[in-house]
């Protein structure tokens, strides 16, 4: 794992038990998994890299529109998907033919692989990558390393 990804993972795993709150990125009062995301950025950065707007839970769904794929492009460094390393920002599709909608971090790898993210109805929770999950990863980012 990279210098980088112990820090991202580590930050994540202090976002453990943070309620789901909907467009929300505080880690006293609540966050989405794009509000995870942000959180980890803003620790290890200082400030987010844009403005994030409004967006429905949906994620622009009907228009097809890939917005957290773009904007992970233009801000993460993107990996191939067997390139495993915990702090990892994985890009989930939760339905065929859906747009990727949802995020997590990689936690642990190899054996028992696990991931961080902020889900409805549980908040913030390291969950196992398990074989469902990993059939919804459509890609996978990793944060770009400090000074770059």
């Amino acid at each position: 794992m990279s210098r980088i990804g112990d820090q991202v993972l580590a930050e994540a795993r202090r976002w453990l038990g943070v309620p789901y709150v909907h467009q929300a990125s505080a880690r006293g009062a609540g966050c989405d998994c794009l509000g995870l995301l942000r959180g980890v950025w803003r620790a290890l950065y200082g400030h987010e890299p844009e403005t994030v707007p409004a967006y429905t839970a949906d994620w622009s769904e009907a228009p097809r529109d890939e917005r957290l794929w773009s904007a992970a492009r233009r801000h993460l460094v993107v990996k191939a998907l067997d390139e495993e390393a915990s702090g990892d920002v994985l890009l989930f599709r939760m339905r065929d033919r859906g747009v990727a909608k949802h995020l997590g971090l990689a936690g642990a790898v190899g054996a028992t692989p696990t991931f961080v993210h902020a889900y409805t109805g549980h908040g913030v929770i390291e969950s196992p990558l398990s074989a469902p999950w990993r059939r919804r990863i459509v890609a996978r980012f990793c944060f770009p390393e400090r000074g770059n």
